[in-house]
């Protein structure tokens, strides 16, 4: 059975997931990591709204969120350990990310993922997210894709 805690990018748990994440998405994105690398460093400055999913007492998922405008939130870090992909872990942690932002009255959400995460980009779409053209540091970058869901459904 999955449990979610809601936390912070302090919690040892949370960072251990996304040490792993960072692993896997340096054999993904190959040359073009450092600069993501420098994109996410930045962005773990303090994440006050993050998740962790425990499958037993193991930490086997996280995402987190931060304000990326007044009405806006920008969902960050979403990885699921490999040994438990297909449980549900990961729609479990974007819609916890989803409810949490929804409670704080946001508006919508809005993502960045890679063309080498098709996986990613197939569970962002199902959850009713659309395209939308890249944003700040990620306009231009081919790799980049960046999506955007309203609060209420709507894309």
């Amino acid at each position: 059975m999955l449990r979610l805690l809601r936390t912070d990018s302090d919690n040892p748990d949370f960072l251990r997931l996304v040490r792993l994440l960072d692993a896997d998405l340096a054999v993904r994105d190959g040359a073009e990591h450092a600069f993501y690398a420098q994109l996410n460093q930045a962005a773990m400055a303090h994440l006050r709204h993050a998740v962790v999913v425990y499958q037993d007492d193991e930490p086997v998922a996280c995402g987190a969120f931060k304000e990326f405008a007044p009405d806006l939130v920008e969902i960050k870090r979403v990885f699921v350990q490999p040994a438990f992909r297909g449980l549900g872990a990961a729609r479990a942690v974007l819609a916890e990310l989803e409810q949490w932002a929804d409670e704080l009255d946001y508006a919508g959400y809005v993502l960045e993922t890679g063309q080498n995460q098709p996986e990613a980009i197939r569970l962002y779409e199902s959850s009713g997210y659309r395209r939308t053209p890249n944003f700040g540091q990620y306009a231009g970058v081919y790799n980049s894709v960046c999506m955007r869901k309203n609060a209420d459904g709507s894309a």
